[in-house]
């Protein structure tokens, strides 16, 4: 008899047990209780301040990209044919066969119009060599081109073309780029049309990468393909922040880190090349290397601070003006230069005639020197 009770009992307690979890998960409000689920899902409140977007829309830079594309303009080149002088040779032939006459090579690239004269800013590697230059407008007009000048060591170049009512593009301040910004690359990539697109700025100052003698350039992860090469890259205003002019690739294709040639550096090419139809830069005639830290230790100047001279060309410009091997250059003409890309970069600015100060420290103390730069001689272009 207190077997069945029991049972009973355990049944009966067990039916309770199960209809109080159902109701409780079910209807809680019937146990005025909240559900489960909101007690134990932790919420993390924000620590700063929450951007908003008007309306709740993601934002657009239809604006931008309408306000510079019709500037961006794609490049035809072409070269003509030149045969392989041993074609002709018996012995040529009998092993390599009938090569058959050469084909023209075509190139495509990009390029960016800048004043309503027809001026047009692009990459050197864009247009050289090329015979023919074919320039088509974002609104279908072609027009020849005719090349005004170069400078292979900022692998900058200037078309010129002849057409009326042409669309220019701003030229932005490059100096106020911070990493973060948002910018738009524009150009035409493998030859498919007009393409944008988007990133941020993602590294400032890059040097080194061997690919001009003059390198300040601007990183970025908004997509540049070949094709790409002499368009624009602009900011969200839509005006012109560089010249796209390289990517790091494997593939051949965009891997999220393109290089682009600063507007600060593209103003004084166009300037200089409009008006002396080249570019002119100083020269002091000295071989200089990055300071260690040990060297800066022995000098007893900052790390980072100043480049040291390895040589002196004799009779050059530095040498006239008392620049010795072992003078560490600290400052050119009031700049202050921390390493050899901006040692170059300070003496090519300096007018070839002019005499300017250089800050040197040796290890009986610091001085200044007057130097008459010189002009600098065009050096060979580096392999791309």
């Amino acid at each position: 008899m207190m077997k069945r009770l029991w049972l009973v009992f355990a049944q009966t307690v067990t039916v309770l047990l199960a209809a109080f979890f159902v109701v409780a998960t079910l209807k809680p409000e019937w146990l005025d209780r909240k559900p489960l689920m909101t007690s134990v899902v932790p919420v993390l409140e924000p620590s700063g301040p929450v951007v908003a977007v008007a309306g709740g829309a993601l934002p657009s830079f239809s604006a931008a990209a309408k306000l510079a594309s019709p500037a961006v303009v794609s490049i035809n080149t072409s070269k003509a044919a030149t045969d392989n002088p041993a074609a002709a040779d018996p012995w040529f032939r009998f092993f390599f066969g009938d090569q058959g006459p050469a084909q023209p090579q075509a190139g495509l690239g990009s390029g960016v119009i800048v004043s309503p004269a027809g001026y047009i800013l692009t990459n050197n590697h864009v247009i050289e060599e090329a015979d023919q230059i074919e320039v088509i407008l974002n609104d279908g007009r072609k027009s020849a081109a005719k090349v005004i000048g170069t400078d292979p060591e900022t692998d900058l170049a200037i078309l010129k073309i002849e057409l009326r009512d042409l669309p220019v593009i701003t030229l932005g301040d490059s100096d106020t780029l911070v990493i973060g910004d948002l910018v738009l690359a524009i150009g035409n990539p493998f030859g498919v049309g007009q393409t944008v697109t988007s990133g941020i700025v993602s590294a400032l100052g890059r040097t080194e990468l061997g690919i001009n003698t003059f390198e300040n350039f601007i990183q970025t992860d908004a997509a540049i393909n070949p094709g790409n090469s002499g368009g624009a890259l602009v900011d969200i205003q839509g005006r012109l922040m560089g010249i796209n002019t390289a990517i790091y690739s494997r593939s051949g294709g965009s891997m999220g880190i393109g290089f682009a040639i600063p507007t600060s550096t593209a103003r004084h090419v166009l300037e200089a090349i409009v008006r002396d139809g080249q570019v002119t830069r100083g020269w002091i005639g000295v071989e200089p290397q990055d300071l260690s830290a040990d060297l800066a230790q022995t000098f007893g100047i900052p790390s980072g601070r100043g480049v040291i001279i390895t040589g002196v060309l004799q009779n050059g410009p530095a040498a006239q003006a008392g620049v010795r091997p072992g003078d560490v250059i600290t400052e050119v003409a009031g700049r202050p230069v921390g390493n050899v890309a901006e040692l170059l970069s300070a003496v090519a600015a300096l007018k070839p005639g002019e005499p300017a100060p250089l800050g040197v420290t040796r290890r009986d103390g610091a001085r200044t020197l007057n130097v008459t730069p010189g002009r600098r001689p065009m050096s060979p272009q580096a392999p791309r």
